[in-house]
Order: C-alpha cells, then sequence, then structure tokens
C-alpha cells in the first residue's frame, strides 16, 4: 500500500470515527427528567426525542422538536381532525408553537408530576424527499389525568412533515392529526387545553 492510499484510509477512518462521536452525542435518546435532548441530525431520532419530551412532560424538549423558523423557512403549523375543529374552532386559526406551549403547558399541571403521558406509534412509514421526509403512524396517546371528566386515551393518525434545517437538523414544521375511531382525537385534548 503507497503512502497516500495509507493517509486516504486513516482519513476515511477518522472521518468515521468523527461522525460517529457526533451521532452519539448530539443525537443521544434520553427520557430521564430535566435532561435537555439534543438537537437530531438523523430523522429517526426526532421521533424518539418526541416520543421522550411527552413522557418526561418537558416542554422545551417537545417545543425543539419543532421546526424553528430561525432556521428554516418552514413555519411549525397544525392540522386537526375535522371533528375536533367543529368542536374548538381555534384550533384552526394559524395553530403555531406558541399554541402548543400553551396547550402543553395547561395540560402539563392537570397531569400528576410522577405519571407519564404515554405515546405509543404503530404501523409507521416514511418517505424521503431529500430534504424532507413524510413521517405516517397510527398513534395511541395516554395522558393520567387528574380530572376524571375528561377522557385520558386519544387515538388517531398522525402525518409529519419533517424538515432538514440549516444546522442539518430535523424538526417536524406541519402536523396533521386525522381521528380515525370512536375515540377522540390529538386534535381534541390541544382543544380542551388551549
Amino acid at each position: 500500500m503507497h503512502k497516500n492510499e495509507k493517509n486516504n484510509l486513516h482519513n476515511c477512518f477518522y472521518s468515521h470515527q468523527r461522525l460517529r462521536s457526533i451521532y452519539n452525542t448530539r443525537c443521544r435518546i434520553s427520557s430521564k427528567t430535566k435532561i435537555r435532548l439534543p438537537n437530531c441530525i438523523y430523522s429517526r431520532n426526532i421521533i424518539s426525542n418526541f416520543i421522550n419530551s411527552l413522557k418526561d412532560k418537558d416542554i422545551e424538549n417537545y417545543l425543539s422538536s419543532l421546526s424553528d423558523s430561525s432556521f428554516t423557512d418552514k413555519i411549525f403549523s397544525f392540522s386537526p381532525s375535522s371533528e375536533a375543529l367543529s368542536q374548538f374552532p381555534a384550533l384552526g386559526d394559524n395553530w403555531s408553537k406558541k399554541n402548543e406551549s400553551q396547550y402543553l403547558n395547561n395540560l402539563k399541571i392537570k397531569i400528576p408530576d410522577e405519571l407519564p403521558i404515554t405515546l405509543t406509534l404503530s404501523n409507521p412509514s416514511q418517505s424521503v424527499h431529500g430534504d424532507s421526509i413524510t413521517y405516517v403512524a397510527s398513534y395511541s396517546l395516554n395522558v393520567p389525568l387528574n380530572e376524571t371528566t375528561i377522557p385520558s386515551n386519544y387515538q388517531g393518525e398522525l402525518i409529519f412533515e419533517l424538515v432538514r434545517d440549516s444546522r442539518f437538523v430535523w424538526s417536524i414544521y406541519f402536523w396533521r392529526d386525522i381521528k380515525r375511531s370512536d375515540s377522540p382525537s390529538w386534535s381534541e385534548l390541544k382543544g380542551r387545553f388551549y
């Protein structure tokens, strides 16, 4: 092997190890309370971080899963289920990250500290479109509320449009909720707690 080939091989190995190091530090998936989840440079981890932020009731991490207009021209928006929109018209009024924050803060105070919000996704699929991804899954959301007059279980289908921003970080810029059963949809939970 020539000296140049050895150097190239060494550089490739070093680059690979450096990328692994970045992956391990920037995309660590944690569900420990009050630990800041890092931004994800790999699309598969944004969904895990989103689920863990709900489990931990960590509003800052939850909001960091949604697109940031400082780094992309894609501004976060939400499209509620049609049933929820007829019940809660505010859901159709340019729902934004600010609305997400308000709903989650209002929800968080109605849940005992020691109990997690549990999001289970099934039948996931995704299609890649360059710097964006469409992610579709059925969901089951359990919210252990202190109030017995409000349902604790929500089901439906979610469609996330993910974008890679100028930092090469993936985030959700569009969220569509679809009601698929007699159970209330996630949109109805948002409407109740907005």
